[in-house]
């Protein structure tokens, strides 16, 4: 799919952008270019990478004509760029909606204005049914990238939508076990807490499945496995051999004690695509969709709550085995 492609990375100098890049390069794209604000950071991934075929290009998803230009000639967008802690979005709401709302906007245009063949775009479980700012504005620029298969143009537009991604920046694993090592201590804000859980390279994994996949207008679902924080912090303590105190703070504005990736409404438009994905087909019209799912099995459950289905320690414990986490 992506041999002798032009790729574009939006934010691609996150962790999501460093294992994407890290995944595309064997595939023989013709170019990746890595769209993003922090000059240094670039200079870090280049210094990284060392590949001519990667090449860097600063701006921000709020510029479109920054966008418009690094759109050129390019095949295939990945659009990962987006303000993403939840704090910082109820405390800023207006920098997270020109990021991403008004940003996501831009993108899709400049995609459209330069023909290029599909869009990629990373959403999370706090788009459905959020509560908070952060997830209000992914689910909108959910509602946009579908809403832009109506567009008329030879562009296909597509959603992934996961969970928690194990490595990225700020993580919790890097979180807990900084904590565990120098205040001998683990904050947690509600000892009820569970989230979902992947690994950074299996998603990058399943983010390309979608992409192959994908017609345009689904969102492709991850399912993925689900744990208690606190089962979370303990596998940590164990494998530090650090007994280190659990302390409740109380939690955030706009944080759920449990994440949802399917809410009830968007199950009776939703099909199992296989083991791994479940795709959310929109409510609007989009030709051929339905027909081109038609075979797949509707769902047979209401919701996907981070509640049900809880790892084991020993499933967790091998989860942060395969991410790197522990040996």
């Amino acid at each position: 799919m992506f041999t002798n492609q032009r790729i574009l990375v939006t934010g691609g100098t996150g962790s999501w952008g460093y294992e994407l890049i890290r995944q595309l390069l064997p595939q023989q794209p013709k170019q990746i270019i890595v769209f993003s604000r922090n000059e240094s950071s670039q200079v870090a991934m280049s210094r990284s990478f060392e590949d001519p075929r990667l090449s860097f290009c600063i701006g921000d998803i709020r510029d479109k004509e920054a966008l418009m230009r690094a759109c050129e000639r390019v095949d295939y967008v990945f659009h990962l760029a987006a303000l993403k802690h939840v704090p910082v979005c109820e405390d800023q709401p207006y920098e997270a909606l020109k990021t991403n709302v008004i940003g996501t906007q831009n993108v899709i245009e400049a995609a459209i204005a330069n023909n290029v063949k599909r869009v990629i775009y990373i959403s999370t479980d706090k788009a459905a049914n959020p509560s908070n700012f952060y997830g209000m504005t992914k689910a909108i620029g959910e509602k946009l990238i579908v809403y832009a298969n109506l567009l008329n143009s030879d562009t296909t537009f597509v959603c992934v939508r996961g969970g928690n991604v194990l490595g990225t920046n700020g993580s919790v694993v890097h979180l807990f076990t900084n904590q565990i090592r120098a205040k001998r201590q683990v904050r947690i804000t509600d000892m009820r807490m569970t989230r979902f859980f992947l690994t950074l390279q299996d998603a990058i994994t399943l983010l390309f499945k979608a992409s192959q996949e994908s017609v345009g207008g689904e969102i492709f679902v991850m399912t993925m496995p689900t744990c208690r924080i606190v089962d979370l912090a303990a596998v940590l303590m164990e494998d530090m051999g650090i007994d280190a105190e659990m302390v409740e703070t109380g939690t955030r504005p706009g944080e759920k004690i449990h994440e949802i990736l399917l809410t009830e409404h968007e199950s009776t438009t939703t099909v199992a695509y296989d083991d791994e994905y479940l795709v959310i087909l929109p409510t609007i019209d989009i030709p051929g969709l339905r027909q081109h799912y038609g075979a797949h099995a509707k769902v047979d459950f209401d919701s996907y709550c981070s509640s049900e289905s809880l790892m084991s320690k020993d499933e967790i414990r091998a989860m942060l085995v395969r991410g790197g986490f522990l040996s």
